[in-house]
């Protein structure tokens, strides 16, 4: 494989150090000013993430060889290490093929050039108002010689990218509504017009950073130090504490202090396993007719819709954001209120196994594969382990969250008992997944904190990597039928 080549006008070497995930002291800061003259930034947060201990993340990195080879693949890659890569670090498995997809995607050879692959990201991250996302291709947006004027707003890029614009906000929230005559005006648009092998690799990164923005809420994603809104120069308060006390073994641990519930917590899990075993029985004393799996799954669909994703009012984008993208109205919300039904989407019509993975693979050669094992490390990624219990079979778990994220997408599988989904998802996690796969900026660590209050803090990042990829695919899916309507 080629790298793409970029313009070199504009690249720099960045560099990340270990000290970068910690604060500094007013000592130490004081020490640094008189010897260098110079204002040093201090991390805004606490780690990597708001919602998982710093502590917890860290120590996945340094014990696990294999995280750190992929750290250092990974830096040597983008001169960078993200948060959103330390917080995966929990599965290594899963990362290594993210990573190696997503520098597939914007750094190796492809139908478009690198400076319209960042801007795509930033289009798509803007839907949701991801700040981290758009702030991190911004940058490398520049890095490869991308136009200054484009980040005015959508208006100042070529009008190509700007009628890119319709399909990014109906695969960001409504994708059932994208139709062959999309592709077609995108196509055939005269001297503005896409190729297929354009628009797919196109469609793949929308996709890919609509999914990435719900893990990034999802994962309370904190911007590194070096980003915008990642770092201030006020001084430290008394309670912090500065690398030096960590080299001189003073650091303290932080501890999650949400001990409120903990009676109701008590049997959450041994609850939610037996309710597993029960249903496994059930499945071997009978099953249900089609009609009647039809039913469940059109009830089902029905109820996703009248999940309350927040209670808060509505998320408006500051200006910053907002001028990568139009219709700042149009969300997934507007959908459900005025009542509308989501068409069903028979998947045994159109699937990613049988239909979309080799259209992908035949327009943008490799991708389909590495997209395939994406998905398939997701869903099938399992420790056998619940919270303390291990030697668990979480197949029947997994399964049902990825069918209730596709059901919420109208897409139906006709050999899946929706009736399930019920019996294994309660209203909390049913709430925290809808808001984060279709409101992802509306996610709060109190969303994150009410489900699975039992779980360990990586199986709830495991959680977020099936919501991400499940999400994913059913974007993909719906734009592929879609293109595969119009060649045909």
């Amino acid at each position: 494989m080629r790298h793409a080549i970029a313009s070199s006008e504009n690249v720099e070497n960045n560099s990340i150090a270990v000290t970068d995930l910690f604060k500094i002291c007013a000592h130490c800061e004081r020490l640094a000013k008189k010897d260098l003259g110079i204002r040093i930034p201090r991390p805004l947060g606490s780690g990597p993430s708001r919602f998982i201990p710093e502590k917890e993340i860290l120590q996945v990195s340094k014990v696990d060889a294999r995280t750190q080879a992929i750290f250092e693949d990974a830096f040597a890659a983008l001169h960078r290490l993200d948060n959103i890569s330390l917080v995966m670090s929990f599965h290594p498995q899963y990362l290594e093929s993210f990573l190696r997809t997503q520098h597939y995607l914007l750094q190796m050879d492809g139908p478009l050039p690198l400076h319209y692959r960042h801007y795509i990201c930033i289009m798509a991250a803007a839907r949701h108002q991801c700040s981290y996302l758009v702030n991190l291709h911004v940058n490398d947006f520049l890095q490869v010689g991308g136009n200054t004027k484009w980040l005015n707003g959508l208006n100042e890029a070529p009008q190509k990218l700007q009628q890119l614009g319709e399909i990014n906000k109906i695969l960001a929230h409504r994708p059932w509504l994208l139709t062959k005559e999309h592709i077609e005006r995108l196509l055939k648009a005269e001297e503005h017009s896409w190729s297929l092998a354009e628009l797919i690799h196109a469609v793949v990164l929308l996709t890919h950073y609509h999914s990435l923005s719900s893990f990034t809420f999802g994962c309370g994603i904190m911007p590194e130090i070096t980003c915008d809104g990642g770092h201030t120069f006020r001084p430290p308060s008394v309670s912090q504490y500065c690398v030096c006390d960590i080299a001189n073994g003073n650091g303290h641990a932080n501890h999650h202090d949400d001990l409120l519930g903990d009676q109701e917590m008590c049997g959450e899990v041994e609850e939610l396993m037996e309710r597993m075993k029960q249903l496994q029985e059930c499945r071997d004393d009978e099953e249900a007719s089609q009609e009647e799996m039809a039913t469940r799954f059109e009830r089902e669909k029905t109820e996703s819709m009248l999940v309350v994703t927040s209670e808060d009012e509505e998320c408006v984008p500051s200006r910053d954001i907002s001028r990568h993208f139009e219709d700042t109205s149009y969300g997934y919300q507007d959908f459900s209120r005025r009542g509308e039904q989501v068409p069903t989407f028979r998947a045994q019509d159109y699937s990613w196994e049988d239909h979309g993975f080799s259209l992908v693979n035949r327009l943008y050669p490799d991708v389909g594969q590495m997209l395939d094992e994406k998905f398939q490390m997701a869903y099938n990624l399992t420790y056998n382990t619940m919270a303390t219990h291990k030697d668990v079979d979480t197949s029947m778990l997994r399964r049902a969250i990825w069918n209730y994220i596709h059901c919420m997408f109208g897409i139906r599988y006709d050999d899946y008992d929706y009736g399930e989904i019920n019996q294994l998802l309660d209203r909390s996690f049913k709430i925290y997944i809808k808001t984060m796969v279709c409101s992802p900026e509306k996610t709060t660590k109190r969303m994150y904190e009410s489900f699975w209050r039992q779980f360990q803090h990586s199986e709830k990042v495991h959680v977020n990597l099936l919501l991400m990829e499940a999400r994913m695919q059913a974007e993909l899916l719906y734009a592929l039928r879609a293109i595969t309507r119009y060649m045909t």
